[in-house]
């Protein structure tokens, strides 16, 4: 069976439907690593025995989506002002090299810049509105969100050309649900740390993969992440232990039973995992050859995060939750 063919780049004719034109520039597609970890963190509550809010939850989820549309928009701005999106001629569209607006004269440098920053702004209100309502505690966990999503690619921080980027992201994911559950909860607790980190990892390998076939565009550019720095054969090992990490930390948690026993059923979604390991594995040098690698390891960590939010919301906790 032939492989299908790769999406179409857009193109500048999409300037003049300018609405669809900035939605698709938040990449849309991919915001579903934060829906999901939104959930997560309300199964936590739920399991803790938190009576939901669907006000707030549905505020909560809204608030995050538009703040990772914000940091996925602020990214091509970076990354354009950077060069290394200009330099990236070996990328996965629609997977890695960022969107393609700005390159493709869909929509300018400043234009991006806008949008992106217009989008962090909205998230405003509607964090100070849930803080008001669940603790001031919020703030905290939204500043921190919004400053890695920004210090990821934007200097002077850049923590993805630091090597740091792997770790920005399971960060970032982690107080996605960590503050889900604050909202309901109204106060800090470790069950979300215990239920969370697997998924974030999962998150964070996500990047990992989609710097190979960008290695030599972000290297020309002097953006020095993780695979430019070990180069792609080392950087392969680290990859395959971040996915050890992350399922060996829910198999943990089960078996202490800090999380229900049926939250096991997420680990399943390692088949998936393990077999985009064993494909960069393989092909950690040849960027035409990862898009299939990187679908596995997008659809594993969607997949684990569905699963375990499912698991935590009807599965059976052990103990109290804290």
């Amino acid at each position: 069976m032939s492989a299908s063919p790769a999406p179409a780049e857009p193109t500048p004719a999409l300037r003049a439907r300018p609405l669809v034109a900035c939605l698709l520039a938040t990449r849309p597609a991919f915001l579903g690593v934060t829906l999901f970890a939104c959930l997560i963190g309300l199964a936590v509550a739920h399991g803790s025995g938190v009576v939901i809010d669907t006000g707030k939850a549905l505020l909560t989820v809204c608030f995050a989506l538009v703040a990772h549309a914000g940091i996925n928009v602020l990214n091509d701005f970076y990354d354009a002002r950077s060069g290394a999106d200009a330099a990236n001629t070996e990328r996965v569209f629609p997977f890695t090299g960022g969107s393609r607006f700005i390159q493709n004269g869909v929509l300018s440098e400043a234009e991006t810049g806008r949008l992106g920053w217009a989008l962090m702004a909205a998230v405003v209100p509607a964090g100070l509105w849930l803080a008001w309502h669940a603790g001031p505690g919020l703030i905290l966990i939204g500043l921190a969100g919004l400053t890695l999503g920004w210090a990821y690619t934007a200097p002077p921080l850049a923590l993805v050309s630091r090597g740091l980027g792997e770790l920005a992201v399971a960060a970032g994911w982690l107080i996605v649900v960590i503050g889900t559950d604050f909202v309901q909860r109204g106060g800090f607790a470790l069950a979300p740390f215990k239920a969370g980190l697997s998924y974030a990892l999962l998150v964070a390998a996500i990047l990992f993969i989609n710097e190979f076939p960008d290695l030599r565009g972000d290297a020309a550019a002097g953006k020095r992440t993780l695979v430019v720095r070990l180069g792609p054969h080392s950087a392969k090992w680290m990859f395959l232990g971040t996915l050890i990490v992350a399922y060996g930390w829910l198999v943990l948690m089960v078996g202490r039973d800090q999380l229900p026993q049926g939250a096991a059923a997420a680990a399943l979604t390692l088949i998936l995992s393990f077999r985009a390991a064993r494909h960069l594995l393989a092909h950690a040098d040849e960027p035409a050859e990862l898009a299939p690698a990187i679908k596995l390891t997008i659809a594993a960590a969607n997949l684990h995060g569905l699963v375990l939010a499912a698991t935590l919301a009807f599965g059976r906790w052990p103990g109290a939750v804290q």
